[in-house]
């Protein structure tokens, strides 16, 4: 969840806590299946929508000594985090892009990745289409997105907690990441962007955080949920917290918390 599409920022103190405590909790395990994708041999693979970069050091891994990785995001605090988390890999480079307008050559990759970024491009449809200008003529696209709230209970309470705490106008973050949970849906906007062959398949996890109460901080303060509760006059979320990690304990434990997780991949090419 790193780029940023209308009314949505990953910024200020929100990329430390994102990384600190959701990144475990939510994307490094999808991102081990992810990368795990990447076809043998890939030699010149781009990133978009990279965050931290936790898809790129699994990405890394897999990688061979002469491959290349280009990782983007249009957040720069977040590609600060992915930079110091990388160190200085010779196969990489980091660079701010934006996925609306993708500073590369036609045909320029084998393989594009994006995890969990599709649903917070501006654009959908010119977004993709922009990734499949930089993909060589036989090239991959890997993506993923989330399934619904209803199939991601972490968030899910979240999300009906600080709807209860806020009636009158409950942010809408969460419905953002994951409202684009319909296989037909991803797969017609990979048709729409030019790509003849998509592959879906179902992926469910365990979302583990070392408690209920940092999964509920890193839900609130580490995604741009935390900017919407400020411009509704929550300054203090600690009670908020509280009423999630409460919800949370109760339905996956209070350390560990453990709950499950579905998403969605897709392959085209």
């Amino acid at each position: 969840m790193s780029m940023s599409g209308e009314g949505v920022s990953f910024a200020g103190s929100i990329p430390a806590e994102y990384d600190a405590r959701l990144v475990p909790m939510f994307f490094e395990p999808f991102a081990r299946d992810l990368a795990a994708r990447v076809p043998a041999g890939a030699s010149r693979v781009l990133e978009v929508a990279a965050g931290t970069g936790v898809v790129s050091r699994a990405l890394l891994a897999r990688l061979g000594p002469d491959a290349s990785l280009v990782v983007t995001d249009l957040q720069q605090g977040m590609l600060d985090i992915a930079h110091a988390k990388i160190g200085d890999d010779p196969r990489v480079e980091i660079r701010q892009a934006d996925a609306m307008s993708l500073p590369f050559a036609d045909h320029q990759f084998d393989v594009v990745v994006c995890q969990f970024g599709v649903m917070f491009f501006a654009d959908r449809l010119a977004g993709v289409r922009e990734v499949r200008r930089v993909m060589a003529p036989d090239g991959v696209l890997l993506i993923n997105t989330w399934g619904s709230l209803s199939d991601n209970p972490i968030a899910r309470i979240a999300h009906e907690e600080v709807a209860r705490a806020l009636p009158d106008d409950p942010p809408p973050f969460l419905t953002v990441p994951f409202g684009l949970h319909d296989a037909d849906t991803v797969t017609a906007l990979l048709h729409e962007a030019g790509f003849t062959y998509v592959q879906s398949s179902v992926v469910d996890l365990t979302g583990t955080s070392h408690s209920a109460h940092g999964a509920a901080w890193g839900l609130l303060c580490g995604s741009p949920m935390y900017t919407q509760l400020q411009e509704r006059g929550v300054r203090d979320p600690r009670r908020l917290v509280d009423a999630v990690a409460g919800r949370l304990t109760r339905e996956g434990g209070f350390a560990p918390m453990r709950l499950p997780m579905r998403a969605l991949v897709f392959a085209a090419q």
